[in-house]
């Protein structure tokens, strides 16, 4: 990896002009447009900041309301435990391209503010309506819950596409956006029950709402949400017009029915849950590790198959597109880097195995057709970094004589 790699001048099929000729790359948009579009991406993540913690601060006092402050205080440190393995399993699957931790958070964030606020709203309004109506308040949780809390966190994943567009790849990419959703809309939901346990039954009844909810079902909000990620995420990847809307649908309704039926094993005690947990939610639950798993290979197989056109040109060297396409070799690179070049060479390395896995996902999409009009620009401008982050991980042998 020593070696400078220069682009040859070549000419290959579905080659760009540029990647001959680096001069001939074509001009990006004006100054003006440039700024209008950073003014206005601003304004959009100001307002979603706004939201985001006004519904978090509302959500707050109305669970307070609820449980008193030891009720919430006890029930914050014991909503908490489940949250961090949950969140590590779906950064686990993002490692070829590991998200902004600003959209991650977002994600988690409007889980926990803006999904639980108004699911807090809307789900007490349809129990009121029931009871006034003389219905059965039960369809509230097996019916009215699942399809509001599960269109509000899917809500989350949708911000991120209108954000953050180019961060947003495929499955993998909805199903952790979604699974972050999730995670923290179940964080914030489990705060209100746990509390509201200590406060009606004491600490018995707080730690088997502990167990049941943060020890055996941990995952059963991401998982639900995670379903309308994986619709999301195979709309973004396609150009076929039915199908960007269908995906996203049938991802939502296996959520909600996912949703429901958990809602109604819970309410049907502790043996109708037992069954449904085992016959069902486990089933389910290897089933998405399976998909997710096969989603994130067949990530390092496109990842390899459009770096090829980079190593044939000479941006980039074969042992690169190989190492780029493998997580055990990209381990060993960053062991590599860190030896001959310190921290700062284990960091070089690291951004460049992110681009390279970004500029493989702006191949794809530019092959398919969807990439955005700046795509050119991209793909040079990620091409020239990697170039200058391989000069930091690099050794520099002395001249001789």
């Amino acid at each position: 990896m020593g070696r400078r790699y220069r682009p040859r001048t070549a000419t290959l099929p579905g080659v760009s002009e540029y990647q001959q000729f680096p001069s001939a790359v074509p001009p990006g948009p004006p100054p003006s447009v440039l700024h209008g579009q950073r003014v206005l991406s601003a304004v959009v993540w100001a307002a979603t900041i706004v939201l985001l913690v006004g519904c978090s601060i509302a959500s707050i006092v109305v669970i307070t309301t609820e449980t008193g402050a030891l009720g919430l205080v006890t029930g914050l440190v014991l909503a908490a435990i489940p949250v961090f393995p949950v969140v590590s399993l779906f950064l686990w699957l993002d490692r070829y391209e590991a998200e902004p931790a600003s959209l991650l958070a977002l994600a988690f964030a409007w889980g926990a503010g803006v999904s639980t606020f108004g699911a807090l709203v809307i789900n007490s309004a349809s129990v009121r309506a029931l009871e006034l109506a003389g219905g059965d308040i039960t369809l509230a949780a097996v019916v009215v819950a699942p399809i509001v809390e599960e269109t509000l966190k899917a809500l989350a994943v949708v911000a991120v596409l209108l954000l953050r567009r180019r961060e947003f790849d495929g499955i993998v990419d909805g199903i952790v956006y979604a699974g972050l959703a999730g995670v923290g809309f179940a964080f914030v939901e489990n705060v209100l029950y746990l509390g509201r346990a200590l406060l009606e039954t004491g600490g018995t009844g707080a730690a088997f709402v502990f167990v049941m909810r943060c020890v055996v079902s941990p995952f059963a909000h991401p998982l639900f949400t995670a379903a309308t990620g994986i619709g999301l995420g195979i709309a973004a990847r396609t150009r076929n017009g039915p199908l960007k809307v269908l995906a996203p649908v049938a991802g939502w309704l296996v959520a909600v029915s996912l949703h429901g039926a958990w809602n109604l094993s819970a309410s049907s005690g502790l043996s109708g849950f037992v069954v449904v947990y085992v016959l069902v939610q486990v089933p389910v639950f290897l089933g998405f590790v399976v998909l997710a798993v096969l989603a994130r290979r067949r990530e390092g197989r496109l990842i390899g198959r459009h770096l090829q056109l980079y190593g044939s040109t000479g941006w980039l060297a074969e042992g690169e597109v190989v190492m780029l396409a493998s997580l055990p070799a990209r381990r060993e690179a960053r062991r590599w880097a860190a030896q001959v070049g310190g921290p700062e060479g284990h960091q070089a390395m690291r951004q460049f195995q992110v681009l390279g896995s970004e500029l493989a996902f702006l191949r794809e999409r530019m092959v398919r057709g969807t990439a955005a009009s700046d795509a050119l620009q991209q793909e040079h401008a990620m091409l020239t970094t990697m170039a200058r982050l391989r000069d930091r991980f690099t050794p520099r042998w002395p001249r001789l004589g």
